[in-house]
């Protein structure tokens, strides 16, 4: 049986509909909720067993990147969110989602960060160059254990935010996800780089995030957020260069999206 994906989007959330047909292009059955209708009736997300919140500028970004949405789940949906993120199911935060899923406190943590969140130890502020930013980004995969990083080691994909900068209260913080398998992506040039927390310079480290982090994954390899958005890179032909490097198929952000649907295959 195919699984069943949750997209939950919010006002102001535009990435929705992209990141449903990836989904559904990958044998999920994908479904877009409105957060409004989740938070009417909170039992519905127990039908799903994949909860993604998909890029786009929730609430218009309004008092920051995020941080409605984010209260918004940790004030009225706990319980439901707290069960979702306790049994063996996957979440996905994309951009935006990211950005929710740091502010409400599901990353870095996972299940036990949600159970008791007093303060945030990181969070997503503006970009160093102060202005949005879109562009194509090399990443390195960090965490072989994350379930949607299977088999990748190195991939391409496209980033478009103001605030995407990660910054960790605490250097002692990246050296513990470092050694957790929580560093899921990082910028990089291309390059082998003993070094891996030396900051890479713009444009390789488009907005200046500590140790070059692009996303992160709670201790358990069931939960990825990342500020590059793989929905927009699921053909061959969205790639800007895909004539000169003589691209055919999928493209190579389809692999985070099947690799999410084969986990319920597996198991």
């Amino acid at each position: 049986m195919s699984p069943k994906a949750c997209i939950l989007r919010a006002p102001g959330t535009n990435c929705d509909e992209e990141t449903a047909f990836a989904f559904e292009m990958c044998g999920a059955n994908a479904t877009r909720v409105h957060l409004f209708e989740l938070l009417k009736k909170p039992e519905l997300l127990t039908d799903y067993q994949i909860l993604c919140i998909p890029g786009g500028f929730s609430y218009g970004d309004d008092i920051g990147a995020g941080v409605i949405f984010s209260n918004q789940l940790r004030n009225h949906l706990a319980e439901t969110i707290g069960d979702f993120l306790q049994s063996d199911k996957l979440v996905l935060g994309i951009c935006n989602g990211f950005q929710v899923l740091l502010k409400s406190g599901i990353l870095p943590g996972g299940a036990d960060g949600w159970k008791d969140q007093t303060d945030r130890p990181v969070t997503l502020t503006w970009n160093d160059n102060g202005r949005y930013t879109a562009r194509w980004v090399k990443l390195k995969s960090m965490s072989p254990r994350n379930v949607f990083l299977r088999g990748i080691e190195d991939i391409e994909l496209p980033i478009a935010h103001a605030e995407g900068r990660l910054v960790a209260r605490d250097s002692t913080l990246i050296d513990d996800w470092r050694e957790s398998g929580q560093i899921a992506v990082c910028y990089q040039n291309g390059e082998s780089n003993g070094n891996w927390r030396e900051p890479l310079p713009f444009p390789e480290n488009p907005n200046g995030s500590d140790a070059n982090i692009a996303g992160l994954g709670d201790p358990s390899g069931r939960v990825l957020g990342l500020m590059p958005h793989p929905e927009r890179f699921i053909h061959a032909t969205q790639h800007p260069q895909w004539t000169r490097l003589r691209l055919k198929g999928d493209g190579a952000g389809k692999a985070l999206f099947q690799n999410a649907v084969d986990y319920f295959s597996a198991n």
